[in-house]
Parts: C-alpha cells; sequence; structure tokens
C-alpha cells in the first residue's frame, strides 16, 4: 500500500489492522568474496564439490537417494531455469517443452533501485538477474550429468520465486514468495493449488533493520504460516560474524526458521558466520540451529557458467538439499518438520569453539557458533532409517522459580518424549496427565502447575512413538518420585 501520513493514521484505526510496517527495500547479504575475481579462486572440477562430498551426500546416493520424489524450493535473485546443470530438475521441464505455470512467480512488479532489469518485471520464465539465485539452486540439487556434481539431491525437483531486484527485496516482495509456495499458483497468479507446494523452501538471503525490516517480526506470521504448512524453512544465519549476537536479520532470528552457519574444508567456523545468540527481538534465541559447508563453494551461475562463492549463503543450500535426502528415503516425514529438523540436528558432527556466546560455552556443543553441528547426511539418512532404541534416564528433579524442574539424560533418539503426571506412584490412563510432549533433543521440562508445598508429586518421562511403538513401556521410563517439603517451591 502506497499513500502519506493521513492514510497511515487512518489505518491504524482501523479494528481489523494489528500493525503496520515500513516496505522499504533491503540489500542483499551477498557473497564475502567476489565470485568474478578469476584470480582469487582456482575453478578446477570435482566429480562431486568438496561440501557435496563433506556432508557425505555421495554415500546417500550409492543407498539410492538422490533426493527423487521430493520438491526443493528457493525464493531469491531469481534463477537460470535453462543452466545445464539445473534443466533436468526443473519442474516445468518435461524434456522437451517447459511450463513455469505452478513451478514460477516473480514477485517483482516494479524497480526497486534505478535503471533497467536484465530480467524485467513480472517475467514469465525463471530468470536470474543477479547469479546469486543460480548458485544456490546448483548447491541444492544441481548435476549436469557430466563434470559438475555440485547439488546435494540432484535427484529432486524445483519451482522458485524471485524476492530480490538486482539484490533488493522488500518484505512485501519475500512474503509473496513465501505465500505462493504454500499454494502454488499459475502465471496468472489464480488457480492456486497447496498440493504442488515444496517440501523445504532455501532463504539465502536477509532482511536488515537497516535496510527495511525496521520491526524484527515483520516476517514471523508468514514464516510461521509457512512451517505450519509443513514445509521446511531453511534459512542462512547472515555474514555478520565473528562477534557473538550477530544472527540479527529475518527470517533467521525466527523459531520457525532453520538456521545455517558456514563452515569450511576443515570443519572451522567461517570468520563471516554470523553467531547467535538472538537479541534483536530480546528473545535471547538459540541460533543458528545448524552449521554447513560455506566457504569456497563452486555451484552454478548464469550464462551456463559456474563460480566460487563464501557465505552462509553457500551453506543453506547444503541443509536444503540435507532435507530432500531424508525426505527421499522415507517418505513419511513429508510435512513433519519437526521430526526432519531433530534428525539433522541430532545426526550432526559437534563442533565447538573457544568463543563463549550468551549463556552457552563454546567448548560444549550445541553453542552459538555452530549449533548442534556440521550436517552429515549419511548419518541423518542412516538414523532415520534404523533409529536406535529409546530411552529416558532419571538424573536430577529441583525447584526453580517455574516449579518443578525435571533433567534427564537421553540418547537423542529418533522420537518424542512424554512427561506424565500423577498425584500417586501409578501411572495408569486414568491416574496420569500427558504435561508435555517434547522431542527428543530436549533434556529439560519445568511444571508451572506443580502441586503446593507440602504435597507429592510423581513424574515419568517416555519415549512416545518410536521404533512403532506408542505409549509407555516400564523399560524405557524414567520416573521422578518427588515430595515438596513445606516452604519449597
Amino acid at each position: 500500500v502506497r499513500g502519506d501520513a493521513a492514510l497511515i493514521e487512518t489505518l491504524a484505526r482501523r479494528a481489523d489492522v494489528a500493525r503496520i510496517a515500513a516496505n522499504r527495500p533491503a540489500r542483499l547479504d551477498s557473497p564475502v568474496d567476489n565470485p568474478f575475481d578469476p584470480a582469487a579462486r582456482p575453478l578446477a572440477v570435482q566429480a562431486a564439490e568438496w561440501g557435496v562430498n563433506k556432508i557425505n551426500a555421495p554415500a546417500v546416493w550409492q543407498l539410492g537417494y538422490t533426493g527423487q520424489g521430493v520438491v526443493v524450493a528457493g525464493q531469491d535473485t531469481g534463477y537460470q531455469w535453462d543452466h545445464p546443470a539445473l534443466i533436468s530438475q526443473y519442474r516445468g521441464w518435461d524434456g522437451v517443452t517447459a511450463a513455469h505455470d505452478y513451478n514460477w512467480r516473480d514477485a517483482i512488479h516494479e524497480i526497486i533501485g534505478s535503471g533497467t532489469n536484465p530480467c524485467g518485471l513480472d517475467a514469465p520464465a525463471p530468470c536470474d538477474d543477479h547469479n546469486h539465485g543460480t548458485h544456490t539452486m546448483g548447491t541444492i540439487a544441481g548435476d549436469d550429468g557430466l563434470t559438475n556434481q555440485i547439488g546435494v539431491a540432484p535427484g529432486a525437483r524445483w519451482i522458485a520465486c524471485r524476492n530480490m531486484e538486482r539484490g533488493n527485496g522488500t518484505p512485501a516482495t519475500y512474503a509473496e514468495c513465501f505465500e505462493w509456495f504454500v499454494a502454488p499458483t499459475d502465471l496468472a497468479g489464480a488457480n492456486p493449488d497447496p498440493a504442488k507446494a515444496p517440501h523445504v523452501i532455501n532463504n539465502s538471503w536477509g532482511c536488515p533493520t537497516s535496510e527495511g525490516c525496521t520491526d524484527p517480526a515483520i516476517l514471523q506470521g508468514v514464516v510461521e504460516n509457512t512451517r505450519a504448512a509443513g514445509i521446511v524453512v531453511v534459512a542462512s544465519a547472515g555474514n555478520a560474524g565473528s562477534a557473538c549476537a550477530t544472527v540479527q536479520d529475518p527470517a533467521a532470528i525466527y523459531d520457525a526458521a532453520f538456521s545455517v552457519a558456514a563452515t569450511d574444508s576443515s570443519d572451522n567456523a567461517a570468520s563471516f558466520s554470523s553467531r547467535g545468540p538472538v537479541t534483536v527481538d530480546g528473545s535471547q534465541r538459540f541460533k543458528p540451529d545448524i552449521a554447513a559447508p560455506g566457504v569456497s563453494v563452486r555451484s552454478s551461475i548464469r550464462n551456463g557458467g559456474y563460480s566460487t562463492m563464501s557465505g552462509t549463503s553457500m551453506a543453506g543450500p547444503h541443509v536444503a538439499g540435507l532435507v530432500a535426502l531424508l525426505i527421499s528415503a522415507d517418505p513419511a516425514l513429508a510435512g513433519q518438520v519437526d521430526k526432519v529438523e531433530m534428525l539433522v540436528r541430532n545426526t550432526a558432527v559437534p563442533r565447538t569453539t573457544t568463543q563463549n556466546c550468551g549463556a552457552l560455552p563454546g567448548g560444549q556443543s550445541p553453542n552459538h557458533t555452530f549449533g548442534y553441528g556440521r550436517i552429515d547426511a549419511l548419518a541423518a539418512v542412516n538414523y532415520a532409517l534404523n533409529p536406535p532404541a529409546a530411552t529416558a534416564v532419571a538424573t536430577t528433579i529441583s525447584t526453580d522459580a517455574a516449579g518443578v524442574r525435571l533433567d534427564w539424560l537421553h540418547d537423542r533418539a529418533n522420537c518424542q518424549y512424554a512427561v506424565h503426571r500423577s498425584p500417586t506412584p501409578y501411572f495408569t490412563p486414568a491416574g496420569a496427565t500427558q504435561a508435555a510432549q517434547l522431542w527428543g533433543d530436549v533434556t529439560r521440562y519445568s511444571d508451572a502447575t506443580a502441586v503446593a508445598p507440602g504435597g507429592s508429586a510423581f513424574y515419568q518421562v517416555a519415549p512416545i512413538g518410536c521404533d512403532g511403538v506408542a505409549g509407555m513401556s516400564g523399560g524405557e521410563t524414567a520416573v521422578f518420585n518427588f515430595a515438596l517439603a513445606p516452604g519449597e517451591g
């Protein structure tokens, strides 16, 4: 909406308007290196790029899982759909003709900067006005069938939306792409079809406060809605490191986004990779969630070429590709965002650092530099297909400001844990109340509704839905029996 101060005041008075936010342009968080400086980087071709090898993607291909049956998506500066490494994977290409309905959306309806755009406006076919988007999609799914195995999931199909005009986006263009992905439309923007939605979206961009997203929550609703639709939202953490609390831009700051830090070929954190925790919204939220290769990553660019770039923008696509491999290996994971993220976290290679950010020591994992560690595709797929037995071992119980706090050990199993509360030591269905259901990487629960001082609280932590087992199992259950003494609580 365009208008003057009077219009803004009128809209603000409406009962159906919760918030008004500016729609200023946001500049792309560009790759750290100049991708067009041939002296700065070797361009020797490898059968599979180093990042693809580092996360063990080729070993997953050997198991027969290449991303087949999975739809990946990206919103970025656009994409060269007929690039030799991308054309066969584009969902709009059947080998003979191209059909862009439901496979492409251009959210660029006006020039954001100055001059003209090489792709024009409202482009009827995928087009990249910058190179950045084509590079990221190559890392997700690129393969020319010859010597350029640049993608993690070359068997996946891709769709896309352009959200930036030569590297400049706005909250409105980002939101338009998210909304389109939830229910893709034809080129006219009509006849939405949620059945054509992707399984995962890569977001190698940030919307900084200084350039548009003055309200940190401006995109939170649309990101949460996308996740609620069963779509994994992968977001690059940002290139504002190495200081702490530099994960500071939407969409990486949101809990609903799976935020990715960058590592080099030695599994060290990239100096530019943004660190957590998130402080811009006062949340102290744990970020980044995970790490992936993001230094000197070779991938596709416009005009059928290849180049090397560095940035968390290059790390995120590795994670999007891993999500495709997981769903390819276990189609039941489609739409299960929590479980997919848990598998990626719990099978990552733990990485530590001497840098302490927030309340988490860098010497432990997870931490605010690497998250849960560098992703491992083979470990994640093996875990999904052959999950270990689930256990929960009671360790401590205490009281804190929130009430009764339970802490337990676990094997980070591929399941959830149910916390049951009972007025007696007997956890029969009639006597027990399920107080919470937590994913396997959570080891703490605080009960704010605990009994009054002098009473007794009995708790049970039990794996649920693990290896086809539903309900509680005595041999795999931790029981906390705790009587609050008068004056405690």
